[in-house]
């Protein structure tokens, strides 16, 4: 189970506790006479549909479920709400519960990287054969150019100014750059640093990668996905005052987008 499922799992827990602090910060100062500032905070909490709220926040349980990748009975969710607000004890305890969640995420996450690399490998011997297909490596990384350059070449430890759009292969996009944007060839995967190198300014080129160059199951993206980037050379090696120059902003300069990323160098983040 990645960071992100076992982050939620321990909010959706949290948020009950959230919640039910100050029920019981309630309860055990109700003897005591309240203050200015609890007769404001009372006045501006009789302001709130309750009836809203409590339906808001059913909605706000059910997406995070949702992003947990389980298909949970609902009646069973409900039941558990109700018998926790009601004081009765739960069937499992935190720890088997998430430990549960974590044994099913693991095996539905198996499959579906078994699945992906079985269509990786079927689709990269079929495009083997494709008319204009390069093969830089058979089965593993492929290209096609769909139009040519007349300048520079990339080569090996560049850091070329480029446009690209990041796809599965389903044709659904997953990153794309937003303006020209520099990389580093050390810090990208396999795929991507033996796909430009060659390239020259001006040209274009779609990128084929297996999982294998690519980010295999070490990454946000769904395991062993195959991915293909259709990349723009602008400039072949960009110096520093040009990097500081191009369109990329400040806050990533020197820093190489996720989508491009080695996984090692790749942080995760919520698709």
């Amino acid at each position: 189970m990645n960071h992100f499922s076992f982050s939620l799992i321990k909010y959706l827990f949290g948020l009950t506790t959230i919640c039910a602090t100050p029920l019981f910060a309630a309860d055990s100062s109700s003897a005591t006479t309240p203050t200015d500032q609890d007769k404001e905070c009372t006045s501006s909490d009789n302001n709130i549909d309750i009836s809203r709220l409590s339906e808001a926040f059913g909605h706000l349980i059910g997406k995070n479920m949702e992003n947990l990748g389980l298909k949970f009975d609902l009646s069973g969710v409900v039941k558990g709400l109700q018998d926790a607000a009601a004081g009765k004890a739960s069937p499992m305890t935190e720890v088997e519960c998430v430990q549960a969640i974590t044994t099913i995420q693991e095996s539905l996450f198996k499959q579906q990287a078994e699945k992906n690399l079985q269509l990786a490998n079927s689709f990269m011997a079929k495009n083997a054969n494709e008319t204009g297909i390069v093969k830089v490596e058979n089965g593993k990384l492929h290209y096609k150019v769909e139009h040519n350059g007349n300048g520079d070449e990339v080569q090996e430890n560049f850091s070329p100014l480029i446009r690209y759009v990041g796809k599965f292969l389903d044709g659904s996009v997953f990153g794309a750059s937003k303006e020209e944007e520099v990389i580093s060839l050390d810090e990208t995967i396999p795929g991507i640093t033996k796909g430009l190198v060659g390239m020259k300014e001006g040209e274009k080129r779609i990128l084929y990668i297996h999982p294998d160059m690519g980010y295999g199951t070490s990454s946000p993206l769904p395991p062993n996905s195959l991915l293909t980037f259709e990349i723009e050379v602008v400039k072949a090696n960009s110096t520093e005052s040009e990097e500081q120059d191009s369109l990329t902003s400040t806050a990533n300069k020197n820093k190489t987008s996720s989508e491009l990323a080695s996984p090692s160098d790749s942080t995760e983040t919520i698709r």
